[in-house]
């Protein structure tokens, strides 16, 4: 490991926890800042932090590394998360950004659910917070281990002698320079280093492509080895199952907290559109340059026979081989950049609801603004702790782990969310029953083994069923308890 590359990450870590800092004097006084920075993100800084925290490490390992192996037919997760989040952006952000602030002002999703179905606010507080811990702890996991693989692959041998295992070290540095922040600074501290994060990304995701083919060492002469037999189509392999099962990732973007919590802090209603067109600009970069890594990564190594044992670590193998170490530095941070994103936004939500929908709801209701911002940050840390013990696998799948993690919040919160801001007849039940339920169907989808196998498999993604019946649950129970407290939302 060159002193270079150290130096970039060195330095990436400092500013970190330089902004964690910062943020720690700006925003941590009260509830309200600590857990949605007082409602005032400009336009630019949510839109990056809800990119940054969507696309976690599964963007530069899990996705190139599905289409390191099957090819250019992989790219269809890609474009059903597209379209989601330019939905999400157009029918989710302005009415929740709106309504969470006419229903009390709600902090949190939890919160937004009680006050605006009141009849079962305790009930959708309590099975919300669950569902989202839960979840949240099996995602943020995902994200540990993708900080493992890293250091298991890139600083083999580097680091000191601790009695753990290069991937263990990699979980408990990559959890500990989270924490540092996040437990420190609050949302702010996440929201901000989100948009830094965000640039890093989106910059290493169009250099390393670039570079391929275009750099020496074979440059674009590397795709004379690609086996072009099915690799560079759009429908090679694809099944029915698979194709829908790739593209209904984007029905997942409804009911993800850590995300849709960005809508709620933008300073304003009116600044909804600018954020949405700076957001959807940055991922569209950023998927195509992922799609870029994979293809070009798999030609690069079958034109030079360099055997690439885990496909999902291409990212870090191409950093290594064909960057200068300083720029390795960068891009190593750039990886950790998009895996820290996503952990810091996970461990804040998990958080917000464990202080807001259980301790100050039922262990300490007079909890003053000061005794809640340290019980949240104490919550930071259990939940971070139960993820590096869910993670603790090396063999564990990014992807695989973010797909489960991902289709529940969408099958649980999807529904959920669309319809208590769009439908006037939602009623409490309803709102109950389809949280239950979209849970529900998508854990027993997943235990029965009918899920699809993000490595090919024939199931189907359980995000489908579980939306589904959410849905149905939603609507049918809504009919059958006609008559409880009429919608009063905000103007959209």
């Amino acid at each position: 490991m060159n002193t270079a590359t150290l130096l970039s990450l060195a330095a990436y870590f400092a500013l970190m926890i330089g902004i964690g800092l910062y943020a720690w004097r700006k925003s941590t006084s009260d509830s309200a800042g600590y857990l949605l920075a007082g409602r005032n993100l400009p336009p630019s800084v949510a839109a990056l932090s809800a990119g940054a925290s969507d696309m976690s490490g599964w963007l530069l390992l899990g996705l190139p590394g599905a289409l390191y192996l099957s090819g250019l037919s992989a790219v269809w997760i890609g474009i059903g998360l597209f379209v989601g989040a330019a939905a999400n952006w157009i029918l989710v952000a302005p009415r929740l950004r709106a309504q969470t602030e006419a229903y009390g002002n709600a902090l949190t999703i939890p919160q937004f659910l009680a006050n605006r179905f009141p009849d079962q606010g305790v009930n959708l507080r309590v099975i919300s917070a669950i569902v989202i811990v839960v979840f949240f702890t099996v995602y943020t996991a995902a994200g540990l281990v993708g900080g493992g693989k890293l250091f298991e692959t890139a600083f083999a041998g580097v680091l000191p002698e601790t009695g753990l295992s290069d991937y263990a070290m990699g979980i408990v540095i990559t959890a500990g320079i989270v924490l540092a922040y996040t437990m420190v600074g609050g949302f702010l501290a996440v929201s901000l280093t989100d948009f830094v994060q965000g640039i890093i990304m989106v910059l290493a995701l169009i250099i390393m492509p670039l570079v391929v083919m275009f750099g020496g060492d074979g440059g674009g002469s590397s795709f004379d080895a690609v086996p072009v037999d099915g690799f560079l189509s759009l429908t090679e392999g694809v099944t029915l199952l698979g194709f829908i099962s790739a593209v209904t990732w984007g029905l997942g973007y409804f009911g993800q907290p850590h995300i849709i919590v960005r809508f709620m802090a933008i300073d304003t209603v009116e600044k909804v559109a600018r954020a949405r067109t700076i957001g959807l600009t940055w991922m569209a970069v950023a998927l195509i340059g992922a799609v870029g890594v994979g293809i070009c990564g798999r030609a690069y190594t079958l034109a030079n026979g360099i055997v690439v044992d885990d496909a999902e670590t291409i990212f870090i193998v191409l950093a290594e081989l064909l960057f200068h170490p300083a720029i390795t530095g960068f891009l190593y941070a750039a990886l950790l950049a998009a895996i820290m994103s996503t952990i810091s936004s996970q461990l804040l939500v998990s958080s917000s609801s464990l202080t807001e929908d259980f301790y100050r709801l039922f262990l300490r209701k007079e909890a003053g603004e000061t005794e809640a911002v340290n019980v949240g940050r104490v919550c930071v840390a259990l939940v971070a702790v139960a993820a590096m013990v869910l993670a603790s696998n090396p063999e564990s799948q990014v992807l695989g782990l973010v797909a489960n993690a991902w289709a529940g919040f969408g099958a649980a919160f999807g529904p959920l969310i669309i319809l208590a801001l769009m439908w006037r007849g939602m009623t409490g039940a309803g709102a109950v029953a389809g949280l239950v339920t979209g849970a529900l169907v998508t854990g027993a989808w997943i235990a029965l083994g009918l899920n699809a196998d993000m490595g090919g498999g024939e199931g189907l993604y359980e995000i489908v069923p579980g939306f589904a019946a959410a849905w149905i649950a939603i609507v049918l129970v809504s009919k059958m308890t006609e008559g409880a407290e009429p919608f009063t939302g905000a103007p959209e």
